[in-house]
C-alpha cells in the first residue's frame, strides 16, 4: 500500500514573459486552497492526501494542470470551484471529474 491514498502535483511553473505556464493561471494560490481545504476536511498525512507544488510537468500549454497519483488522473482547473469538485469528487469519494480531466491521462 501507498504511504499516501493520493498524492496530488500542482504545475506550479513560471516561464519568461509571454511564454505559457500554469502560473500564469494562479496554479500557486490554487495549490495552497487546495492544501488548506484537504486539512480542513481532514484528508492530510499518512494514508490520506497530499498536494505537492512541483516544477513543470510538461502541459502547460493545457494549463493549468495537476495530477493524481496512483490513479494517473490529470486535470486542468481555473478557481476555487473546480478544485473543491476535484476533492469531493475524486478525493474523497472516488470518481473521476469528468469535465476537468484533460485527455491521454490515462483511468486507474
Amino acid at each position: 500500500m501507498s504511504y499516501f491514498k493520493h498524492h496530488v502535483f500542482f504545475c506550479c511553473n513560471q516561464r519568461a514573459e509571454g511564454e505559457s505556464c500554469c502560473n500564469n493561471f494562479g496554479a500557486s494560490a490554487l495549490q495552497t486552497y487546495a492544501k488548506d481545504r484537504t486539512a480542513e476536511l481532514g484528508l492530510r498525512g499518512k494514508g490520506s492526501v497530499r498536494i505537492n507544488k512541483a516544477g513543470c510537468l510538461g502541459r502547460c500549454d493545457e494549463g493549468p494542470v495537476m495530477v493524481v497519483y496512483p490513479d494517473n488522473v490529470w486535470y486542468t482547473f481555473l478557481d476555487k470551484e473546480d478544485i473543491d469538485e476535484i476533492i469531493d469528487q475524486h478525493l474523497v469519494q472516488g470518481h473521476i471529474v469528468e469535465r476537468l480531466r484533460l485527455p491521454d491521462g490515462g483511468a486507474a
